[in-house]
């Protein structure tokens, strides 16, 4: 499957990143790439690229092997309906990233055994910086290589129950809108102890993105390297008992629960 044409039905903000970061990971070459959109000029710079850009997704599909379906959840059964006598089981494999569709309501879609995987990105993989948590029906064991080598390029890819996928959802995808906003209120308290904005923007990115290269590369729980800077008395832990008594941990996991909330219900 090396070789394998890949077309991503959705060309919105996430199937654009996604073809973003393939080209970037060199996991393809942008002339093994389709990408749909109604709006043909938003993919201009995916165009100038190499990529195929195009509004007709029946011929996209006929054009390649795998699809990454990057649909707006309420029209993927619309969508898919209109193309499901395209796709081929002994041909094509399926790829959802979309929010709250299961593997049980595409395969009612699709109707023919063709292999389906669910897969949960985040924006990041536009920098091949994602988690991508995937599940699958149907697949074969080179298929579930593929598709999961396809995301490794991406980022990191992590296999779930897909019972986990909303949850997943929140965490991984929603989660960079939690970070970015950490980020931005940290280079706003920046900005009122003296910095300009532009420094203390790149110095509280580069903090959390060296906080976080911390715990993955040396497979540190978050405490231990909290304990490493929380000197007795000192400016560290004053700071951080003063954001836990204006409920900063509280808000956080409670936001993580009212967006999963907004998922499931």
């Amino acid at each position: 499957m090396k070789h394998s044409k890949i077309a991503i039905i959705g060309g919105g903000n996430l199937g654009a990143a996604i073809a973003e970061g393939l080209i970037k990971s060199e996991f393809v070459v942008p002339q093994q790439i389709t990408v749909t959109r109604r709006n043909l000029a938003a993919l201009l710079p995916l165009e100038t690229a190499g990529v195929t850009i195009t509004s007709d997704n029946e011929k996209a599909i006929k054009d390649s092997d795998v699809i990454i379906v990057a649909l707006k959840p309420y029209n993927v059964k619309e969508v898919l309906e209109g193309l499901k006598k395209n796709f081929d089981p002994s041909r094509h494999i399926i790829i959802s990233v979309v929010t709250g569709v299961f593997l049980k309501d595409l395969a009612a879609i699709v109707n023919h055994g063709v292999p389906i995987f669910r897969a949960m990105p985040n924006t990041a993989i536009a920098i091949q910086e994602s988690v991508t948590c995937l599940c699958y029906e149907g697949a074969s064991d080179i298929q579930i290589k593929y598709v999961t080598d396809l995301f490794d390029q991406l980022g990191i890819t992590i296999a779930i129950d897909e019972k986990l996928m909303d949850a997943a959802t929140v965490l991984g995808a929603c989660g960079i809108a939690y970070a970015l906003r950490f980020i931005r209120a940290s280079t706003q308290g920046g900005i009122e102890i003296g910095f300009d904005a532009k420094t203390a923007n790149l110095i509280a990115a580069q903090t959390v993105k060296g906080a976080a290269e911390l715990l993955l590369k040396l497979g540190r729980h978050p405490e231990a390297e909290i304990d490493k800077v929380t000197t007795p008395k000192g400016c560290t832990i004053v700071g951080l008992n003063e954001m836990e008594h204006q409920g900063f941990s509280s808000s956080l996991i409670k936001g993580i629960g009212a967006s999963y909330d907004k998922i499931v219900k």
